[in-house]
């Protein structure tokens, strides 16, 4: 019988490649640094090729490496699929499911999908993870996600993407500055009146683009962390922004002094979609997934 590697062997070889450090991938795995040395070094010897570049106490992925990690990760992902499939006995919707939101959607609709989820389907497990969409499909492109809740457009590469609702985007502005002829287009405005996210939130390029913010001399350099922080700048009468209906529609603006109102462009709105692997076996199950987050969205986006 020809010699294969092991599932071990490959998980072994995908923490190295995680933490490019053998003493904290052998933590990570529960094992003795030399034990996962060793198995690294059979899984060569049964491939009959080179898959680090050693050094001493240094080392780098070979070319052939960096391939066979990512096809490694394809075959362990499988094995974990096809385990979790056996303990659901085939059902969709039951088991983990691991779900990736980003900042500015997370807080608005979440709750909303784990009751949902809950009330649907009893034997789900829904595991939720809340980052950048850079990091979120970076997880999800390695097995660590199997869902992610994002705006779009964006470039997920191979991943498949649907866009399931639209979200308008508002001009918040303090009441105080209704009369301040924030009415006009956007080229009459003051220099440096807008305030945005920082630019690691995708909002931020949706909202420029949507909002046809052409001219970068009436965005302030001063970026926000998040939109209640946001808020509170415009709050406090030093400029205006553009937010997303789902947040304003989730009560951010409540407590304050500030009114919404329809920017000068009709059209100015991010689509919100979801992102998962094509390759993956739980297609029926992030289908289904994808229709219940639309349910939730159709209610939050709605002007």
């Amino acid at each position: 019988m020809k010699r294969v590697p092991s599932i071990k062997q490959l998980q072994y070889l995908l923490a190295l490649h995680e933490h490019q450090h053998f003493g904290r991938a052998a933590e990570a795995c529960y094992i003795g640094q030399s034990t996962l040395s060793a198995a690294i070094a059979n899984l060569e010897e049964t491939m009959n090729a080179q898959l680090l570049e050693r050094d001493h106490k240094t080392f780098i992925f070979t070319p052939l490496g960096e391939d066979v990690v990512r096809q490694a990760r394809y075959i362990v992902e499988q094995c974990e699929e096809l385990t979790e499939f056996a303990k659901c006995q085939g059902k969709p919707m039951a088991g983990p499911l691991r779900l990736g939101c980003i900042p500015t959607i997370a807080p608005f609709v979440l709750s909303e999908v784990m009751a949902l989820a809950r009330e649907r389907f009893p034997e789900l497990q829904l595991l939720l993870r809340e980052d950048t969409t850079e990091n979120s499909l970076q997880s999800l492109i390695e097995g660590r996600l199997d869902l992610v809740l994002l705006a779009l457009p964006y470039d997920t590469g191979t991943l498949h993407t649907e866009v399931l609702a639209q979200d308008p985007f508002k001009l918040v502005l303090h009441k105080d500055w209704l009369e301040r002829g924030f009415q006009q287009d956007i080229s009459q405005w003051p220099d440096e009146s807008i305030f945005l996210l920082e630019r690691e939130h995708c909002m931020t390029g949706h909202a420029v683009k949507a909002c046809e913010l052409d001219d970068n001399r009436k965005v302030n350099p001063f970026f926000a962390t998040s939109l209640h922080t946001l808020s509170q700048m415009v709050n406090n009468k030093l400029g205006v922004t553009f937010m997303p209906q789902m947040a304003i529609n989730s009560g951010l603006l409540r407590g304050t002094e500030l009114v919404a109102q329809k920017p000068g462009s009709g059209q100015a709105y991010r689509d919100i979609g979801v992102a998962w692997r094509p390759t993956s076996s739980k297609l029926r199950s992030y289908r289904q997934m994808a229709q219940l987050i639309t349910e939730v969205l159709q209610q939050k986006c709605s002007d």
